[in-house]
């Protein structure tokens, strides 16, 4: 992901610090606003005290994170409830989700080269505030996706298809990065979260695949690389013949949408906004590394 793709921040989003209205007759005090800028790359991180300091200034830049993933989680869980009531069939078979960690945050910054500060943080992470869907079938996949993105408050800042074009090592899911508003006491602030969507076949390789290079760290013997190649084959037929299945239960009436590339969804979203479409894309240098991927919402994050 270019940095080009994520919206800079405008003054809107920009908070200086106020002070507060007297509480329990102890007089004003600082306000310390969860936006804003903050340079902790100056803070001595190997100093505890320096560490510390760092660890609290991280902990209020990512509490919008955590804000716009409970706001991508109630869309999502009032869709299921919805489905629930009418009796519709019900695309999602369950979420998960995942704030990274400050430790995580100053990890990749430091290998990246690139100074703590929470607006570079903002610029060069795009998975800090992560959700996962996990679906039966590759049409719910699609529709999940078209479900979601269909809300007015939510913009499309990138979509990688990872089932149309799978990486080399046989991964396949959905990447969505989406940008929804997050309403302080300050104002909203447009917060990005991303969002991988598969099937519970793609959910299971997918699992392996970050255990076996936990376990090998990184340096995975060719066999067992030959052996992943060949479950995902595997996967993706499983999916390809439950669909099929799926498609003869439910006859060819049914109210679930079959599967349609991205590209398509995006194109017709645009065309009924009137906007351009953003791009949609599948290579390999997106938002998730290649293999052993430490970026990864791994199974044991969530």
């Amino acid at each position: 992901m270019t940095e080009s793709t994520i919206r800079p921040p405008d003054e809107t989003d920009r908070v200086d610090e106020r002070k507060a209205p007297s509480i329990g007759g102890h007089g004003p005090g600082p306000v310390h606003p969860l936006t804003g800028p903050i340079d902790l790359s100056r803070i001595d991180l190997s100093e505890i005290e320096g560490r510390r300091e760092v660890r609290e200034g991280l902990t209020r830049f990512l509490m919008p994170y955590k804000f716009a993933i409970d706001e991508v989680m109630t869309k999502l869980r009032i869709l299921q409830e919805e489905f629930t009531q009418t009796g519709e069939y019900n695309p999602i078979e369950h979420v998960s989700s995942r704030l990274k960690d400050p430790d995580s945050i100053i990890e990749k910054m430091q290998r990246r080269g690139v100074p703590l500060e929470t607006e570079r943080v903002r610029e060069t992470i795009t998975d800090i505030a992560g959700l996962r869907v996990v679906c039966a079938f590759v049409s719910d996949v699609y529709r999940v996706f078209e479900l979601l993105t269909a809300h007015d408050d939510v913009t499309v800042f990138q979509v990688k298809d990872y089932i149309a074009k799978p990486k080399e090592n046989g991964y396949r899911s959905l990447h969505l990065l989406l940008e929804v508003p997050v309403f302080l006491s300050s104002g909203p602030v447009r917060t990005i979260v991303e969002v991988q969507i598969r099937t519970i076949a793609m959910d299971f390789w997918a699992s392996l695949e970050h255990k076996i290079y936990y376990k090998y760290d990184r340096e995975v013997p060719a066999e067992l690389l030959e052996g992943l190649r060949d479950a995902a084959d595997q996967a993706c037929r499983l999916d390809s013949t439950m669909e099929w299945l799926h498609i003869a239960i439910r006859g060819s009436d049914r109210d679930t949408l079959v599967r349609r590339g991205t590209d398509t969804v995006m194109r017709s979203m645009a065309a009924a906004a009137g906007l351009e479409s953003p791009a949609a894309s599948a290579d390999d240098g997106g938002t998730e590394p290649g293999p052993g991927r430490a970026d990864e919402l791994g199974a044991d994050e969530l």
